[in-house]
């Protein structure tokens, strides 16, 4: 039931993370930006052919695209690793895994269809920027603080970890 449980959450991810960037791809220019409030926070429609915050954003696409899927795929299988071992009565660790699971896939789609990823969530404050996201990348980093905080504050919550 727990994997059951963790693919729906990672699926309504994806369907969230796709249906935000296609609405982005359908109704703006590359490079856009809307402002929602005004020096804080724009929409604005990017590609990153890199990974997190740039991350091998210049190396030949040859090499870089085969390791940002593979290292996705290999995220893939170790989240679901993480899930076996979570007891089914952990459903903030599940949800968790879950989001970071939606957020790995939901880019990992896009680096399979498009080669990059959508990105058009844009942070920034008096000159400050934070490099532009998207939702799975919101879902990835709000699951991974969860992991982080139910460690610190609660233990691990795997089987016969407690």
């Amino acid at each position: 039931m727990k994997f059951v449980f963790v693919l729906a959450l990672a699926l309504a991810v994806v369907g969230l993370d796709q249906a935000s960037k296609s609405l982005i791809q359908h109704r703006m220019e590359m490079y856009q930006s809307i402002p929602v409030i005004d020096g804080f926070f724009h929409i604005t429609y990017v590609r990153n052919t890199g990974g997190a915050f740039g991350f091998l954003h210049e190396a030949n696409a040859a090499i870089r695209l085969p390791f940002f899927i593979s290292v996705s795929i290999l995220a893939v299988g170790a989240l679901l690793y993480f899930v076996r071992q979570v007891e089914a009565r952990q459903y903030l660790l599940l949800a968790a895994l879950g989001a970071i699971l939606g957020g790995a896939l939901g880019n990992l789609t896009d680096r399979m269809r498009m080669g990059t990823v959508v990105d058009f969530l844009d942070v920034h404050y008096r000159g400050w920027y934070w490099p532009t996201f998207n939702v799975a990348d919101s879902f990835i980093s709000t699951g991974v603080v969860v992991l982080l905080l139910h460690s610190l504050l609660v233990g691990d919550g795997v089987k016969g970890g407690e």
